[in-house]
């Protein structure tokens, strides 16, 4: 599978100091599961929906999905679909943009660029 950027859904202090260290190393989910969880576009939404349901503010990593070589690998997960995995520490080179987003009682509030 090849896109030209993956999502990553994480807690802002985490991409922050990413952002200062140069890399991001992922959450505790992730150093369990041996891999850094992301997410297509298409994905998100269900992403954020299924696991952060009990969050009220989160931010959302557009990644460039071609810096990422060998280290990004599509697998199935959540009912067979597909989703992006990064083995390793991800560059904070490699993100072309974090967003904030907030949860209102309808929901996530999601800028345009995220929307499918």
């Amino acid at each position: 599978m090849n896109t030209p950027e993956i999502y990553r859904i994480a807690d802002p202090a985490a991409l922050a100091a990413a952002s200062v260290s140069g890399a991001y190393e992922g959450e505790a989910h992730d150093r369990a599961d041996g891999f850094i969880h992301c997410s297509s576009l298409d994905q998100i939404a269900g992403t954020l929906e299924a696991h952060y349901a009990g969050a009220a503010r989160i931010a959302v990593a557009v990644i460039d999905a071609g810096a990422l070589g060998d280290t990004l690998k599509w697998e199935a997960s959540r009912g067979g679909e597909l989703f992006p995995h990064i083995y390793g520490p991800l560059p904070f080179s490699a993100v072309r943009a974090v967003h904030l987003i907030t949860r209102t009682q309808d929901g996530w509030r999601l800028p345009q660029e995220l929307c499918t």
